[in-house]
């Protein structure tokens, strides 16, 4: 019989360095997101960003209040008490449109500094919390090693958002590949969606989804592919064949909102 106290350890080790890789990944995307950020004009936070309703100073709001709300799980995970993400989907909205028309220095400070506790919070949790199960804001449990991924999803796609001079060509590679896989898992069996094959052509990584008849062979950068699968890019400069006939990318088939 295998020692559980070795299981756990290990278990542990492993749930702590995906969880340090992960944070390293966020350092790099948050000193991103303050070098593109501080390049917008103090006029920008008024301006309609690619979410419909909201304006950039709705995206940087959200980017620091988010950050805020993962020290929340991140203080669940340590303590073992489970803290709610926000204190409530009212609660979230309200402090995203409160903050929004702030000036832009004081947006920019929030941002740092929010992300400064997310770090702190990080550096406090053993080994073993990096295990624990904790719950996202939309119900759903999941292992507290996995908070710093969600960390740079927010910012690498919201980064896009902003509608600045950031696009999915500068995705990191590593950030492009892992969300390709996820995308593709989440949108798998998406009744009604074609079957389509995903290949792309600077680091073939494929992926399947879909359940339809009808089968597209969709190849790109898989920036490209994570961007069209992301809701960030209509899918131009992608290759889409059936039966090996090539087709425009108007072709690609609509996908649900990513989630």
């Amino acid at each position: 019989m295998t020692d559980s106290t070795t299981d756990s350890g290990t278990a542990a080790d492993r749930a702590a360095a995906l969880a340090a890789a992960g944070l390293r990944s966020v350092e790099e995307s948050t000193a991103t997101l303050l070098r593109e950020t501080g390049d917008l004009t103090p006029e920008a936070v008024g301006e309609p960003s690619a979410l419909p309703g909201w304006t950039k100073g709705h995206v940087l709001t959200h980017l620091a209040r988010n950050a805020d709300s993962l020290v929340n799980l991140l203080t669940g995970a340590r303590t073992g008490r489970e803290i709610l993400q926000y204190a409530s989907p009212t609660a979230r909205d309200e402090d995203i449109a409160l903050g929004a028309p702030r000036p832009l220095a004081e947006q920019l400070a929030d941002l740092a500094a929010s992300h400064e506790r997310f770090v702190a919070a990080a550096a406090l949790l053993p080994d073993e919390a990096w295990t624990v199960q904790i719950r996202h804001r939309s119900g759903y449990l999941f292992p507290a090693h996995e908070l710093p991924t969600k960390r740079q999803m927010e910012i690498e796609y919201h980064l896009v958002d902003l509608g600045a001079d950031y696009t999915p060509r500068q995705w990191p590679t590593g950030f492009a590949e892992q969300e390709l896989a996820r995308l593709a898992e989440q949108f798998a069996k998406v009744e009604g969606l074609p079957t389509l094959t995903l290949t792309a052509t600077d680091t073939d990584r494929r992926a399947t989804l879909g359940d339809g008849p009808a089968q597209l062979a969709v190849e790109g950068p898989v920036r490209g592919l994570t961007a069209w699968l992301s809701g960030r890019s209509d899918g131009t400069g992608l290759v889409v064949r059936r039966d090996g006939e090539q087709l425009d990318h108007s072709a690609l088939p609509e996908l649900p909102p990513m989630g």
